[in-house]
């Protein structure tokens, strides 16, 4: 499904290179740091990367967002070879947050209502390990949030069967070529069609919003 989008996203990647939502990454990091800021990471996988991007940068103290790869064994992949399988990546999400104004634990709930923890297989339309869903710590202190969340979840019965989503810890995150970064933003009305098709919101409601 992404890949048939993909191929009009090649088209329109130079015309799109410029577009986004004002401050870059560098310069929003810049500036929080230069306030005083003290920033941290949360690094996260739920699918599309695309669209793991949009309910953390909505929330107040998310400082950047940015989509790439985690857990392969191959250096700074591209996303054809992570898609073809074989180099053990994950797609996954970086945020970068002000612990200050939102803590990781108040990442968590946001990070299991945009996924379906009950798929070990991809997520969604988009099938396969390099789709699968994953949470991974950083330090001591974000696993320990990670693995209570998790057992807070199990434990809820809010969902009719074992959650699957891996905890594992963090390794080398690598970022996905720039046309890729606030495609949400830069390609509003693909992204939604993409997203529709998918199945992903009707999934969520299912999970999240009809009683689980």
């Amino acid at each position: 499904m992404r890949a048939i989008i993909l191929l009009l996203v090649a088209l329109a990647a130079g015309a799109c290179a410029g577009a986004g939502n004002g401050l870059g990454d560098a310069e929003r990091i810049a500036r929080a740091e230069a306030s005083g800021a003290a920033l941290d990471t949360a690094l996260f996988a739920g699918g599309c990367f695309w669209c793991m991007e949009p309910p953390f940068d909505a929330l107040e103290g998310v400082i950047t967002t940015t989509s790439g790869f985690t857990g392969g064994h191959l250096e700074n992949p591209t996303y054809r070879q992570v898609i073809a399988g074989g180099t053990g990546h994950t797609e996954a999400v970086r945020v970068i947050f002000d612990p200050a104004l939102i803590s990781y634990e108040e990442l968590l709930p946001v990070f299991w209502q945009n996924v379906d923890p009950l798929d070990g297989g991809g997520q969604f339309c988009d099938r396969g390990a390099h789709y699968r869903s994953g949470i991974f710590p950083r330090d001591p202190e974000q696993r320990r949030a990670a693995r209570a969340s998790k057992a807070a979840l199990e434990e809820s019965g809010r969902l009719a069967g074992p959650v699957v989503t891996e905890i594992t810890d963090a390794t080398a995150f690598w970022e996905a070529e720039d046309y890729h970064q606030g495609y949400y933003r830069k390609n509003p009305v693909r992204y939604r069609i993409y997203r529709a098709n998918c199945g992903r919101d009707r999934r969520l409601a299912e999970l999240w919003e009809d009683g689980g």
